[in-house]
């Protein structure tokens, strides 16, 4: 049988291939942490947050919006705390 640049082409792709699309299952880093598993984080002006802080003390007192807002900047800590280095 005669030498095939075709077929030992293919044979050296296929690897390279499975490699390639196996790669994008990976779930940890090499740094050690989890791949694309943290949300995005939104990033607010000061004025921004200036204004939520003023509205914030016209709610009335109890108001659930307030417990609500605790748990999203337990959200928020947990996130930055995945991002990588």
């Amino acid at each position: 049988m005669t030498h095939n640049g075709r077929c030992s082409r293919r044979r050296h792709v296929a690897p390279v291939l499975a490699t390639s699309l196996l790669s994008g299952c990976a779930t940890v880093g090499s740094y050690g942490r989890a791949v694309g598993t943290y949300p995005p984080l939104v990033e607010y002006s000061r004025d921004v947050q200036t204004r939520a802080a003023e509205e914030l003390t016209l709610l009335p007192e109890g108001a659930v919006i307030m417990e609500m807002l605790s748990d999203y900047a337990v959200m928020r800590a947990q996130a930055r705390a995945c991002r990588p280095p």
